[in-house]
């Protein structure tokens, strides 16, 4: 019985020795075994053994792509400091596990000392604008250096990308006005522009409202004396002298004038002088300034013949015929 008490606890113990033994390496992982801590094997995924005691796993290896975003601060040529953000993604070379295992204490920290070396020696040849458009060329400056300087401690350098430029506050703040005062500039020559077209669109339409009212009213008046003239020879065909048809023709206007402002009920009110003698009144003013016109173009033509007298031979014309005696007669109404 005593025995039995004492086989239990050893045939446990050898159990959990034996389970020891067993491990599972996972998916993109590999595992380091040491024996008395002198390197062994390299154990990929799955289901693996190991003698208890004198095997270990001396670590784990991530065989996955890894990123590592690294944030350097440097100086450009025009001297501006600036910040940059430059990401960084590597891989183990399945090839060289045992290299990236024992070679490199800190993978990390190397990458990131090898990125601050290429930055600062490539952006201080730059000046802040060329920084922003040419990114990728410092990219591909710390790839190169970084593949060549990791590569033997079997770390592959995917990609590098430069992911964020971050200037001074203050310079920042001048690029941003400068950006602003630049489209403030050409949007002024693009609201100058569209109001010179207006202003050129309107003096052109102003102009051709201007021709076609000008030729409005010369076709207007010119259809008018047309109408007197016809008017005139109706006159002149029933007995009616020019200055007589002439004077009923201003009397009839007058009175259609003022029908015409009558009929209109939206027009603002005209006072005109209008009395039953206005008609009278302005056909006895429109007689006399037509005989005194008459009289005067007498006398100048009897001045114009005695000045001629011994220059030209006197010849007989024809003199034209008195003005009626009814001509100063007031016409009544």
């Amino acid at each position: 019985m005593g025995g039995l008490l004492i086989l239990i606890p050893i045939i446990i113990v050898g159990f959990f020795i034996l389970l020891s033994g067993i491990f599972t390496v996972k998916q993109q992982t590999a595992a380091i075994v040491e024996r008395f801590g002198k390197f062994l094997s390299i154990r990929n995924s799955g289901l693996h053994f190991k003698i208890p005691v004198f095997d270990q796993i001396a670590g784990r290896i991530n065989l996955k792509i890894q990123q590592l975003d690294v944030l350097v601060e440097t100086k450009t040529k025009d001297d501006v400091f600036v910040r940059l953000k430059i990401s960084v993604q590597f891989q183990v070379v399945r090839e060289k596990i045992y290299d990236a295992f024992y070679k490199l204490q800190d993978p990390h920290d190397q990458i990131t000392s090898y990125v601050f070396d290429v930055v600062r020696a490539e952006v201080p040849k730059m000046k802040l604008d060329d920084v922003f458009e040419r990114k990728d060329d410092i990219a591909i400056a710390v790839k190169e250096e970084l593949n060549d300087a990791m590569i033997d401690y079997g770390y592959d350098i995917i990609k590098t990308l430069v992911t964020d430029i971050d200037p001074d506050v203050q310079v920042k703040a001048a690029m941003n006005r400068i950006n602003a005062s630049e489209r403030e500039k050409v949007a002024a020559e693009y609201e100058a522009e569209a109001e010179r077209i207006k202003i050129v669109a309107k003096a052109r339409a102003e102009a051709e409202s201007k021709r076609l009212q000008g030729q409005g009213i010369a076709d207007q008046r010119r259809e008018i004396a047309r109408g007197l003239e016809e008017s005139v020879d109706v006159l002149n065909n029933v007995g009616i002298n020019s200055q007589e048809a002439s004077a009923l023709i201003v009397v009839t206007q007058h009175y259609d004038t003022l029908q015409s402002i009558g009929e209109e009920t939206n027009t603002n009110l005209i006072l005109l002088p209008n009395s039953p003698q206005a008609g009278s009144n302005m056909l006895n003013d429109m007689i006399a300034s037509f005989v005194a016109s008459n009289k005067i173009g007498e006398e100048m033509r009897k001045q114009n013949e005695a000045k001629g007298i011994g220059n030209t031979p006197k010849t007989k014309k024809k003199r034209n015929p008195p003005p009626s005696s009814n001509t100063n007669d007031d016409i009544n109404f």
